[in-house]
């Protein structure tokens, strides 16, 4: 399968969750993970759309403003551009998980807003996350996802053994796998 579109969770995929602290409230607390920015550019040099979809209950429980988050979002696009590998598109949830919102992943609110914006069919996108409610989101989207090891990656893998969920020991190494061709999913 040929995918034009990446969807990426966020924390744990792209960032390191921040230690000792609820959520990444500031620019300088967003920190890339190892192999990150290059497995972006990869996929952005090879014409590939790259969105960003993350839950961002920070805000909705009053622990950082969307002045904050837009901060914060601005840092990572602006590192991701300088890298070569340009976010096409960051979309966010605010939500708690109580207010029980169609945006908030594991509802699919946030996976179908990326793929409306990108204008590129659902069959021809593809869901990275390190958690369950990232794959069951793009399940409920009827886009294919696969798994990285980073972040909460590990522990998922463990809670999903036995199912058929293709999983990477991190973005770079998915990045190569789709840029050949070798990402079965």
């Amino acid at each position: 399968m040929t995918f034009r579109h990446v969807i990426f969770d966020r924390d744990g995929v792209l960032n390191s969750e921040v230690h000792g602290a609820s959520c990444v409230c500031t620019p300088a607390q967003f920190q890339w993970l190892p192999g990150a920015l290059e497995g972006l550019a990869i996929l952005h040099r090879a014409g590939l759309r790259l969105s960003v979809a993350t839950n961002q209950s920070g805000v909705g429980r009053g622990w950082l403003s969307l002045e904050q988050l837009a901060a914060v979002h601005a840092r990572m696009q602006a590192d991701a551009s300088a890298f070569g590998a340009t976010l096409d598109a960051v979309l966010f949830c605010p939500h708690t998980p109580h207010d029980q919102c169609s945006c908030r992943k594991p509802a699919p609110g946030l996976i179908q807003a990326a793929i409306a914006r990108s204008g590129i069919p659902a069959e021809e996108s593809l869901v990275v996350g390190d958690d369950c409610r990232d794959l069951e989101a793009a399940r409920r989207a009827g886009v294919a996802a696969v798994l990285v090891r980073t972040g909460k990656g590990w522990r998922t893998e463990e809670l999903l053994a036995g199912t058929d969920v293709r999983t990477w020991d991190d973005l770079p190494e998915l990045a190569r796998a789709l840029v050949s061709g070798r990402a079965a999913v």
